[in-house]
């Protein structure tokens, strides 16, 4: 086999492939060999059916079928000759192919991009500082009890969060148009679920109240026939409802499934989930920081190859969302346009960070993984029967060792970065999270 490598165009490589004609020929006599024990051709006995007449039949098919096989082999090999890796599969072009005549072939592909990282020590990252408070907690205890409400009337005007139910006529030039009318129609004030200005004149109003709506149906709204135009809706309230809060005692805690402890142990487990969150959502924040500064420091050739890959990979997950959601008969085949610059991304960074795993000869550290798994299981009823799934299933396992190795990596950044503490509130980490 004899083997020349070119350099096309960026991380392109053609290899011209050249395999002697004896090893061909062999291999096809060889197959042909075998099909006259096979082949039942009318005139001779099964298994005596010379060789040339099989070569008259069957020889284009078999040397076609060994034509490929030979790529395939001697495409492997010269790579491994040669020391390079491809970044996808090549594609074939035959060249040369006559009987008695050494085979010629040609094979394109990308290779890998040298990957070198650089300016580890130009990555700035905030590391927010957060400690949860009684305000916090107390908080996230109204949140729960507000989950847990009920509605009932009130004799008093309606405010935001409330509920008010109403009758609504329509109008546009004093003529009602079709979908602008209801009767017995509940809205939650504050909520933003009708048009602008809508529930503007509610705040305030009580049973009985009659209040005009003045309304522009926005530039794209889904009607064609009402986009941009302006409405006056007349409106009658017919119902007021506040939320009533459950009181937050030993039934209350009970509902969250705190049997001993009443309040105080529900507060304790409130907390500690809280604190769960809060430490994945800092720890999140930071290591998109340090791609941020990873990618802005560390600009790839990227093989299209690994791009169109990972667009794939991408647009299948989509499609599951869609279906999971029930869409995925009404959604056609996504655009690869859709994906691109998330697909680059993704292959930037596992790039980058695959070569910080190499440089710093990092292992999954089997203590972290088994803290990774701990974490994920403890938000679940029977954390226990969790970890015993993850410690069983090697594909689960094998995710956690790459989230581990992942983790080492960005660690190994932080240790060269300029990191500076900020402290900050639960509620402005979470939200902006959210």
């Amino acid at each position: 086999m004899q083997v020349s490598v070119e350099t096309t165009q960026g991380l392109e490589r053609r290899l011209t492939i050249t395999v002697s004609a004896d090893s061909v020929d062999t291999a096809v006599k060889a197959r042909l060999q075998q099909l006259a024990k096979t082949q039942r051709i009318n005139g001779f006995r099964p298994g005596k059916v010379p060789v040339s007449v099989i070569k008259k039949r069957f020889g284009q098919a078999v040397r076609q079928e060994v034509a490929g096989d030979v790529m395939q082999r001697n495409f492997y090999e010269a790579i491994m000759k040669e020391k390079i890796t491809p970044a996808g599969m090549p594609t074939f072009d035959m060249t040369k192919d006559v009987d008695g005549q050494d085979l010629e072939f040609v094979a394109t592909f990308e290779v890998y991009p040298e990957v070198k990282v650089a300016g580890l020590d130009k990555i700035k990252v905030e590391k927010p500082v957060v400690e949860i408070t009684d305000k916090d907690l107390d908080t996230m205890m109204k949140t729960l009890q507000t989950q847990h409400a009920s509605w009932k009337e009130v004799k008093r005007k309606a405010k935001k969060d409330d509920k008010v139910t109403v009758n609504f006529v329509g109008t546009i030039d004093g003529e009602e148009f079709d979908g602008g009318k209801a009767e017995d129609f509940p809205l939650e004030l504050g909520k933003g679920r009708m048009i602008p200005g809508f529930e503007k004149p509610l705040v305030g109003a009580k049973t009985g109240d009659e209040v005009v709506s003045e309304v522009t149906f926005p530039d794209d709204y889904h009607a064609e026939a009402l986009k941009g135009k302006n409405a006056s809706f007349a409106i009658t309230v017919t119902k007021v409802e506040g939320l009533d809060l459950p009181k937050v005692d030993d039934e209350f805690a009970k509902l969250f499934g705190v049997e001993e402890g009443g309040v105080e142990a529900l507060k304790a487990e409130v907390k500690k989930n809280m604190q769960r969150e809060l430490d994945q959502t800092l720890k999140a924040t930071v290591k998109e920081n340090v791609i941020a500064g990873l990618l802005e420091n560390n600009e790839l050739d990227l093989p299209k190859a690994l791009v169109d890959q990972e667009i794939e990979a991408l647009r299948q997950q989509a499609k599951q969302r869609f279906e999971q959601q029930g869409k995925g008969g009404q959604v056609p085949e996504l655009p690869a346009d859709l994906f691109t610059d998330n697909a680059k991304r993704r292959v930037s960074i596992g790039l980058l960070l695959g070569e910080i795993i190499k440089d710093n000869k990092l292992e999954a550290d089997e203590a972290k993984v088994t803290q990774l798994i701990e974490t994920a299981a403890s938000a679940y009823e029977d954390p226990q029967e969790v970890v015993e799934y993850y410690q069983s299933n090697a594909e689960l396992k094998q995710q956690m060792q790459n989230l581990a190795l992942e983790e080492q990596a960005i660690e190994a950044i932080l240790e060269k970065a300029k990191v500076k503490e900020v402290k900050k509130a639960f509620d402005e980490i979470m939200n902006k999270n959210a």
